[in-house]
């Protein structure tokens, strides 16, 4: 007997349906699976055969052939487990096949019959409401990260048997109610503590600096010697940006999903993502690749902050595949089969040493590294990627005297000044499709960016003087337009332009 079932496949961070169709014939008993499937889907045959059998059922000692449609697309994951393993009851009578035609199977079967969670899940859901489908049934685990879908009935289970009795019109547990209000992911444990940029002393020009990035979303790199506060202030950062929305927070949601880093029975993500990668990752760990191509730390950071600490420590061919992410707000992968795209729209903070030893003009400490030493050091970063750092701060060594200081303001009061500069880009760009002025297009900058006379003078005269590129003007323009948003200025001023051009200064 034949049954036919529907799936889905992840790619990039889309969901494409996959059909499983099952024949259970007479025959020398046998499992065939054709349909492109990788070496974890075809590891699926012990792990379906021994999870119908301890589950209580039968499986067929007849010839069984799996096929995977459409069969030129490469199959890859566990989720294929459960799906598989019903069409075989379908075909042999247990599963009544009439309840399977509308529904989404997926999941991961272990030998007992238990069904764990699996990644891509909220894709996967989207496309099966934008497909028509009833309902999905998942892993009791993925329950809250299916429920965030509206419109689409979510059967969770724990085992084959309970799905089984809830293919049959049996009762199954409720579905806990989605986790949808608190971030999904916990904080790495060197951020489980609140931070707050009063505990930062003194560094009126970074806080000033990491308040503009925050408000524009523009990237930033702040240079100081070792212990002055530079890793301290980046830490602090995500404390100052506004909550995701309700789309950004779906977005983010689904890259964490499709890389695997979202835990089991999480919702949707409120917190804006924050990843610090250590200096010796790879190419495609930061921006995404392998054979099936999952989504890198610059995806993962997606309307967050990618934070890299020693920035000129990372390998310089691994900085340079920044680049187009950072021009293009996302990562496109390209195999011999397909080219898979993944969202990367992030703000790229950097922290480096002004020189090997890190003192290079320390007021109080020598710097011994030669001028050639120091050239060498700092040409790790390319001109095409500095330019791409809308704000560069000097990052002073703090006096010692000067660790008794009151606090600072704290981030709660920063982060409203952020949130209403937020609300006026949002209301200028809402035609756009547009989140921040470090989005804005050439031909919006025209509209947008419109500089007073004096402004235009003093951006021209500093051009010439600093040289600079068409790339460093635009953000000259961009980072003004944002001072002048944190302000409540329609226009931007002489005062706005001084201000983003003493960014660009170091």
């Amino acid at each position: 007997m034949l049954a036919s079932l529907r799936t889905a496949a992840v790619y990039g961070v889309e969901a494409c349906p996959v059909h499983v169709e099952v024949d259970v014939s007479f025959g020398l008993p046998s499992f065939r699976m054709v349909g492109l499937p990788d070496t974890t889907v075809r590891e699926s045959r012990e792990r379906v055969r021994l999870a119908i059998r301890n589950s209580g059922f039968e499986y067929p000692p007849h010839r069984i052939t799996v096929n995977l449609s459409p069969a030129d697309l490469r199959k890859a994951g566990t989720s294929f487990d459960l799906p598989i393993a019903l069409g075989i009851l379908a075909a042999s009578g247990v599963v009544e096949r009439r309840h399977i035609a509308d529904m989404v199977l997926l999941g991961e079967l272990s030998l007992d019959g238990s069904v764990h969670a699996t990644r891509g899940v909220l894709p996967i859901a989207v496309a099966a409401r934008r497909d028509g489908m009833a309902g999905v049934l998942m892993p009791t685990a993925n329950a809250n990260e299916a429920g965030i879908v509206d419109g689409l009935q979510v059967l969770a289970v724990s085992s084959l048997a309970d799905a089984v009795r809830a293919l049959n019109g049996e009762r199954i547990p409720a579905l806990p109610a989605p986790s949808t209000h608190q971030s999904a992911l916990p904080a790495p444990p060197a951020l489980s503590a609140p931070f707050d940029l009063a505990e930062v002393r003194g560094q009126t020009l970074a806080r000033r600096a990491l308040e503009v990035a925050a408000a524009g979303g523009h990237n930033l790199l702040l240079v100081g010697p070792p212990g002055a506060g530079k890793t301290m202030m980046a830490r602090r950062l995500p404390g100052i940006l506004p909550p995701l929305g309700a789309e950004e927070a779906l977005d983010v949601t689904a890259v964490h999903s499709v890389a695997g880093v979202l835990p089991a029975g999480s919702g949707l993500i409120r917190d804006r993502p924050f990843r610090a990668p250590h200096h010796t990752i790879s190419n495609a760990a930061l921006v995404g690749g392998g054979s099936i191509p999952r989504p890198g730390e610059v995806s993962l950071a997606h309307h967050g902050v990618l934070f890299l600490d020693e920035m000129l420590e990372f390998g310089r061919h691994v900085l340079e595949v920044l680049r187009q992410p950072l021009e293009e707000g996302r990562v496109m992968i390209a195999r011999a089969a397909r080219t898979t795209a993944f969202p990367a729209r992030f703000m790229l903070v950097g922290a480096m040493n002004p020189c090997p030893c890190g003192f290079a003009g320390d007021p109080q400490r020598e710097c011994r590294c030669t001028p050639q030493q120091v050239a060498h050091y700092r040409g790790k970063l390319s001109g095409p990627l500095r330019d791409r750092l809308d704000l560069t701060v000097e990052v002073a060594a703090l006096p010692i005297e000067a660790m008794s200081d009151g606090c600072g303001e704290p981030s709660a009061a920063i982060r409203a000044r952020v949130v209403a500069a937020r609300e006026r880009q949002a209301q200028r760009l809402a035609g756009d499709a547009l989140l921040t002025n470090a989005e804005l297009t050439p031909r919006l900058m025209t509209t947008y960016c419109a500089l007073s006379p004096p402004a235009l003078r003093v951006l021209r005269a500093a051009a010439v003087r600093m040289t600079l590129s068409a790339r460093g003007y635009d953000r000259v323009r961009k980072v003004a337009r944002t001072i002048a948003d944190l302000e409540g200025e329609d226009e931007i001023t002489a005062d706005a332009i001084g201000e983003a051009l003493q960014y660009r200064m170091l």
